[in-house]
């Protein structure tokens, strides 16, 4: 199998996702992923018109958003029509599948020059946009699946994980996206947004709070007892009946809020992947290559706990066990993914989320898998490490994963 090299990584800052607060608001979503397309081949050279294809990774793809963001933002950043684009929906994990799928294309040799990536504007309305099996009666009889919100609170009280240590959880997410801007740590993937008129639009973060503690995290109120107990009609199950109809004896208790969830942005990444051949041939200098990808079901029900297996099983792929791996990122949708990720691995801390995650950052739904294989890859760098796995929960019950190796 031929190997597949990441030749570089880059995104946008994370805008705040709701409209007349968020600096991205305004601008159309094909215009983040363009600015991250015309980055990436600014900043490497390549020909636009050798690129195989464009694998983007959108969750709400309706609207603005809709009729295939790949391709669209590729011709607005003027890439040669001959680089064809696909967009795909795996929900928060839409990211991570668009370069799974980009190397996996690669390794078979298939395609010589790939670009994935993401985009998600989530301050757009999402018009018609329901949640998991919500328009699907029949499905839900086999599969309940509530809103992921109550789920998160449903698997903290099921593995007994207080709010006192989700919100400490949260609070060093705070502290440690602090430290990564004002190193930064984020420098080398970052690219400003302009403006059509060419003034900058977000040039840094937006969304964190530095100086957050689990003192002012206690003050705030759980985000989700009334929309578990939201109906579409009269006759439907509420979204912590759907949750109790598979598991009648939880008592859900409510233990996640604004501060620790994944904050609502706008925002869009790019990796650039190439084959062995081509990239000696056209002078990319690799910065790591693809060791191992995978996919991975569980529970659509509590929706959240596939990050685990998904991470034993590209393990298990790529024939490394935990102590091979010296960073990891998982996304922090809410407190509990990541705090039960931590804790089922037994990993040591101080290598997950180094620089913050998604309570301090921001979750822009398609792109964060992107974001977060850049961002682990600039970190492997910049402490002289070698190998980062990278996973995150997706709707359905789902999650993908990747391990990477520097070059």
């Amino acid at each position: 199998m031929a190997d597949a090299f990441i030749i570089d990584a880059c995104r946008t800052p994370r805008g705040i996702g709701k409209q007349g607060k968020g600096a991205l608001t305004h601008l159309h979503p094909q215009h983040l992923g363009s600015t991250v397309l015309r980055a990436l081949q600014e900043r490497n050279g390549f020909d636009t018109s050798d690129v195989d294809d464009v694998i983007w990774g959108t969750s709400s793809q309706v609207c603005e958003q809709g009729g295939d963001i790949g391709r669209m933002s590729a011709l607005d950043a003027g890439y040669d029509v001959k680089a064809s684009g696909v967009t795909l929906d795996r929900f928060c994990g839409s990211g991570i599948t668009s370069a799974n799928m980009a190397a996996n294309a690669v390794m078979a040799g298939m395609e010589d020059l790939v670009v994935s990536g993401g985009t998600e504007m989530m301050s757009l309305p999402k018009k018609g946009v329901l949640p998991m099996g919500a328009n699907n009666a029949h499905l839900q009889e086999i599969h309940p699946q509530s809103h992921q919100g109550v789920c998160a609170d449903a698997i903290a009280t099921i593995e007994g994980i207080p709010r006192t240590a989700l919100d400490a959880h949260a609070a060093e997410s705070q502290r440690r996206a602090e430290i990564a801007i004002k190193e930064g740590r984020f420098d080398k993937s970052l690219v400003p947004v302009l403006n059509l008129d060419g003034t900058v639009a977000l040039d840094h973060e937006e969304f964190p709070r530095p100086g957050t503690t689990a003192e002012s995290l206690a003050k705030l109120q759980p985000s989700f007892p009334a929309i578990a107990d939201y109906r579409f009609t009269e006759d439907s199950p509420s979204f912590r009946e759907l949750i109790n109809q598979k598991y009648p004896d939880v008592d859900i208790q409510h233990v996640h809020h604004a501060g620790n969830s994944s904050g609502v942005v706008d925002g869009a990444a790019a990796i650039l992947f190439a084959g062995s051949e081509y990239a000696k041939a056209h002078g990319l200098k690799p910065r790591a290559r693809v060791v191992a990808t995978s996919n991975m079901g569980d529970d659509p029900t509590l929706m959240l706990n596939a990050p685990v297996p998904a991470a034993r099983k590209v393990l298990q792929r790529a024939g490394m066990t935990l102590d091979d791996i010296d960073l990891f990122e998982v996304n922090e949708a809410f407190a509990v993914v990541s705090e039960k990720f931590q804790r089922d691995l037994e990993l040591d801390r101080d290598k997950v989320n180094v620089n913050g995650g998604a309570m301090a950052l921001g979750h822009p739904i398609g792109a964060t898998g992107a974001i977060l294989i850049g961002t682990v890859l600039d970190e492997l760098e910049r402490r002289d490490l070698q190998v980062g796995l990278v996973t995150m929960c997706a709707g359905g019950g789902m999650a993908p994963a990747i391990i990477i190796e520097r070059v």
